[in-house]
């Protein structure tokens, strides 16, 4: 599938994949084999700037343009795996950036509907993800705010930037037995995982302290 670098290159990057996984990802506290597998197979240096590939593999949030960022791989393993994505699945991602965590919930099997809010991004995403052959992402540029409620209802709802808190349309939008996986906070952040018990009934706690860019857009009126 993702053949856009020389043989040798491509043996390098695969290299750096694998002792991502062995040491970042398997050595922390990820357990779930698919996100292990995708995490090795999914190529984030593709994802990143050129001048920035040489971060790719590094356990760190790197810069896109417009004071975006894609997230570290222990983020992106950590929130693929608390929403217990299963093949199949129907994932919402928000705030898609570079397209990366969108092509690793594909690659687990997932079938994805990803937004970004910025159209350059947005633009390049999907030009990435089709070449990368991920073609098959529903990825459009819009206000991920209030979600896709057409193409609801979702078994998981990703989100990459931090809202002030909870934005009020999403859980309705996830299946009964779905989760949503985001940070929450200004300042002081925390990723929460929301699990949707039955309708009108959730469970929501505490994961981590993170560190995200702001959602921004109608979460700031």
């Amino acid at each position: 599938m993702y053949s856009a670098c020389s043989s040798d290159e491509m043996a390098k990057y695969a290299a750096l994949r694998k002792e991502v996984v062995m040491r970042q990802l398997r050595g922390r506290d990820i357990r779930d084999t698919a996100v292990l597998s995708a995490m090795g197979d999914v190529p984030r240096h593709e994802f990143l700037p050129p001048r920035q590939r040489r971060l790719a593999y590094d356990d760190c949030a790197v810069a896109l343009s417009s004071g975006q960022t894609i997230s570290q791989p222990y983020i992106v393993a950590l929130m693929s795996q608390l929403a217990e994505i299963q093949p199949g699945a129907r994932v919402l991602d928000i705030g898609a950036g570079s397209g990366y965590q969108s092509a690793v919930l594909a690659e687990m099997g997932a079938e994805v509907y990803a937004i970004e809010i910025l159209p350059e991004l947005a633009a390049a995403a999907k030009e990435r993800l089709c070449r990368l052959g991920d073609g098959d992402v529903h990825l459009r540029q819009g206000d991920g705010y209030a979600g896709w409620p057409t193409a609801a209802p979702f078994d998981a709802i990703l989100i990459a930037a931090a809202a002030p808190k909870i934005p009020p349309l999403l859980p309705a939008q996830l299946a009964t037995g779905g989760r949503l996986i985001l940070p929450v906070g200004e300042g002081a952040q925390v990723l929460q995982c929301v699990h949707k018990l039955a309708e009108d009934k959730f469970e929501c706690r505490n994961v981590s302290a993170v560190q995200f860019v702001p959602m921004v857009g109608q979460v700031r009126q």
